[in-house]
């Protein structure tokens, strides 16, 4: 069973844009691809868990989501960084249709995506590890059985206490620290 890293999308992966939906405006935090590609040296499968409340608001479509997602694949390429798998999670009390749902699963914090993707992936989720930058990355983590770090960027800017075991100041600074064993 491999060691995996996921990681959040919006805040921690690239820049916040409250529901990103529109290619042209990913931007990836300075220093991610390169960390991501880092991972990749290492054989260290990176995935991407996110929360996608727009989706199923209705505010826009998996196209949508699925055009931001192939520009952020075409970003990081560009480094020499590629992501194994993402996956989203629609769901959220206001959503529409089978999308509402108060307490769904696979919505973070809830750790439904982590473990499909641990078991789709053959992962061992206690030596893994959840970067987000919110507590609701951490606990998803936590509740995975994953080690989470929490990062400064997007939401986590804001600073405040957390239950993470490790607070970076970025993305590649919490890859950094995780490939040399703190």
């Amino acid at each position: 069973m491999k060691t995996a890293v996921f990681i959040d999308r919006d805040g921690t992966l690239n820049e916040e844009v409250d529901y990103l939906h529109r290619v042209e405006d990913v931007v990836l935090i300075p220093g991610a691809a390169r960390a991501i590609a880092a991972l990749n040296a290492r054989g260290i499968p990176v995935i991407v868990i996110t929360n996608q409340s727009g989706i199923g608001r209705g505010l826009f479509g998996w196209e949508e989501y699925e055009a931001v997602m192939v520009r952020i694949t075409e970003l990081l390429a560009e480094d020499g960084a590629h992501l194994d798998a993402a996956y989203a999670s629609p769901h959220h009390e206001k959503g529409q249709g089978i999308y509402q749902h108060a307490d769904h699963p696979d919505r973070k914090p809830n750790p439904g995506m982590i473990l499909r993707a641990a078991e789709e992936h053959g992962l061992d989720l206690g030596r893994s590890w959840m970067i987000g930058d919110k507590e609701i990355d951490v606990e998803a983590g936590h509740r995975a059985g994953c080690r989470s770090a929490l990062v400064r960027t997007g939401y986590g800017s804001g600073g405040g206490p957390t239950r993470a075991d490790l607070v970076a100041s970025d993305l590649s600074e919490a890859i950094s620290r995780i490939l040399s064993g703190e």
